[in-house]
């Protein structure tokens, strides 16, 4: 017999053994193999010698860390009364079904990991989110400090004439058109009634005109001679795999910065998400400096 924290259990078989003991519970090195599984296979086929080691190593004592933490939040929760319904158990497979998820749930092992997760999740919005509060300074500091997250590229008010192959055969033939109308654009033909008249693009109709575009949202030819391209200019044929492009610039606004209002519910979910895995972590924490834990691996 084996005594732990004041009370006597029955030693893992010697096939087996505890790993870590968690308050009162056990950890066997069976059950956590059957974590690592997927992953040891994994860094097998990846790692060699040492570094294959060094992962396996890391992956157990990740997946037992985790496990751990498992344990001491099944076990607030049964201290606390928090349970689920079968209701609660079966809808929560139709829906995992729904998306496309195989489960079946009539293996007790499937079921009772569905459970504890729904525990776990209902624990931890007790504890750790039921009082989490965002404030409208955390909102603003956030935005203060991470502006360049908000910063909206160059952008560009821009019109096409396109001129498509039929076929790579035709490409010379494009190009020649190409050329043609951009010598008489230089000698001073009017952007539009060209496009109207001569471009294959489905803008033509519109004079050619593609409205507000953002630097980055072209293909990089076009980006690249549209970063030194005067405003009421137009480039010369820029060939790309969608045909022979020519470009007129018509309006080029700077890098600008998304305003606080547009962005608050955006910066919210983003602070929200950051103060509930630090209240995590400090919840945590506790858990375990409260905790009778012993690790044997």
């Amino acid at each position: 017999m084996l005594l732990i924290a004041g009370r006597s259990v029955e030693a893992a078989p010697t096939t087996d053994r505890i790993v870590a003991v968690v308050n009162t519970e056990l950890i066997t090195l069976s059950e956590l193999k059957a974590q690592t599984d997927a992953d040891e296979k994994r860094i097998r086929d990846q790692y060699r010698g040492a570094e294959l080691q060094r992962r396996l190593h890391q992956a157990e004592y990740t997946a037992l860390t985790r496990m751990i933490e498992h344990k001491l939040q099944l076990q607030m929760a049964k201290a606390k009364g928090v349970e689920v319904t079968d209701e609660e158990i079966a809808n929560a497979v139709k829906e995992m079904q729904r998306q496309g998820e195989k489960v079946d749930d009539t293996k007790p092992d499937v079921k009772k990991a569905i459970k504890e997760q729904l525990i776990l999740l209902r624990v931890v919005d007790r504890e750790v989110r039921g009082n989490l509060m965002v404030s409208e300074t955390e909102l603003q500091r956030y935005y203060l400090q991470h502006q360049s997250q908000f910063l909206l590229p160059e952008e560009y008010l821009i019109s096409q004439i396109l001129i498509v192959p039929s076929s790579d055969e035709d490409r010379a033939a494009a190009r020649a058109k190409a050329a043609a109308i951009y010598a008489e654009l230089k000698q001073g033909a009017d952007f539009a009634d060209l496009a109207l008249r001569r471009s294959d693009g489905p803008e033509a109709s519109r004079g050619g005109a593609l409205g507000y575009v953002r630097q980055g949202e072209l293909l990089p030819p076009i980006e690249r001679a549209l970063a030194t391209l005067e405003t009421g200019k137009v480039t010369e044929p820029i060939e790309t795999p969608q045909g022979l492009h020519i470009i007129r610039l018509e309006e080029k606004n700077p890098p600008q910065f998304r305003p606080f209002a547009e962005v608050k519910m955006e910066i919210q979910g983003l602070v929200y998400r950051q103060k509930s895995e630090d209240t995590y972590q400090a919840w945590i924490r506790t858990l375990k400096d409260k905790a009778y834990i012993e690790v044997k691996f």
